[in-house]
């Protein structure tokens, strides 16, 4: 994991969260309130002046992620340090058993597939991985599967579905992979396919959005009876550096945070157009802070998703699925009123 990053609106709190370590490897000084060598006691650091800096340091948090920018977001949910499907699979899916392979093509480790436990549910897991290191980051292809990985999930979901276990999904990705090679071995065809199956497998799909949601190359394992985004991910048919480069012929930073803004990609936004269901909150200060508590609510959250399709009747399950799908993008029009002429 990154050990050391910032990102520009979270500079105000870098000097706050520098005094507050200092102040605690001063306080853990034996006898320090009263004076030691070198600190005196009018300088030695009190549990009342720690507990202020740390509410200095709170308050100012929840100031600046009250009011992100969806540029900003997009930020957070690239953050190295935000947990990823691996860490989230560690943190809290039991018997835990990855499953490789396509048996058409080879392995993608852009996508992780296996079967486990999540509360008291079995389950099949199927998430993007971006990779830590260098050198996974490279392999996995910065999270950006290849066709054998949309087919592998799907071959595992075919699975689950013969075994009548539930799937969830983690989606994490900024988009399908774009090369030569990948489109040669069907890419386009590989995801249409996805989207096709998995309307209609008969056991119950949730998915969520923990980090970046990426165009086709999400959607492509997030066909789901229930869709959600972590508070600070991005869910969108194209990043904001795409949608910058093709409307102004440049990436920049002011070109991709007016991109940001046009998108409407923000959970909330997501949650507003009704593309999602549900926005699944994170620890103060976004999921990189506090990785552990992330892990914890997210968990929740899928329990309780699972807990509510143990009794669905599978017909209904897929008439509903099949209708969530099927009604996003409408809307209505109100025919103007016509306005009265004088006689």
């Amino acid at each position: 994991m990154g050990t050391f990053y910032t990102l520009d609106f979270e500079k105000p709190l870098v000097e706050l969260e520098q005094r507050i370590r200092e102040a605690k490897k001063g306080s853990s000084i034996p006898g320090a309130p009263l004076g030691v060598e070198g600190v005196e006691p009018s300088e030695a650091p009190n549990a009342a002046e720690i507990a202020e800096l740390e509410s200095k340091h709170r308050s100012l948090l929840e100031e600046l992620y009250a009011q992100l920018s969806p540029w900003d977001t997009v930020r957070v949910s690239r953050h190295p340090n935000r947990p990823q499907s691996r860490d989230y699979i560690e943190h809290f899916v039991r018997d835990f058993g990855e499953l490789h392979g396509d048996r058409r093509y080879g392995d993608d480790p852009a996508i992780i597939t296996g079967f486990g436990r999540i509360g008291h549910h079995k389950c099949l897991v199927v998430g993007h991985h971006k990779g830590r290191t260098t050198q996974e980051r490279i392999e996995c292809h910065f999270g950006c599967a290849h066709p054998e990985g949309y087919r592998k999930a799907l071959l595992k979901m075919q699975l689950a579905e013969k075994f009548r276990t539930p799937i969830v999904t983690f989606v994490d990705t900024p988009g399908a992979y774009p090369g030569l090679e990948a489109e040669r071995r069907g890419q386009a065809e590989a995801i249409a396919v996805n989207l096709r199956e998995m309307s209609r497998i008969r056991v119950p799909i949730v998915s969520v959005v923990i980090g970046e949601g990426g165009s086709g190359g999400a959607l492509g394992i997030a066909v789901a009876d229930t869709v959600a985004m972590m508070r600070n991910a991005w869910y969108s048919v194209i990043s904001p550096e795409g949608c910058a480069a093709i409307l102004w012929k440049q990436a920049n930073e002011q070109t991709n945070r007016s991109a940001a803004d046009a998108l409407n990609l923000t959970a909330a936004d997501n949650l507003r157009l009704g593309i999602i269901d549900d926005v699944v909150d994170e620890p103060l200060g976004g999921a990189h802070r506090a990785p552990a508590e992330a892990a914890g609510m997210l968990r929740d959250w899928i329990v309780g998703q699972l807990d509510s399709f143990a009794d669905k009747n599978t017909d209904e399950l897929l008439e509903a699925r099949y209708q969530r799908f099927r009604n996003l993008g409408s809307y209505l029009e109100r025919a103007e009123e016509p306005t009265a002429t004088a006689e």
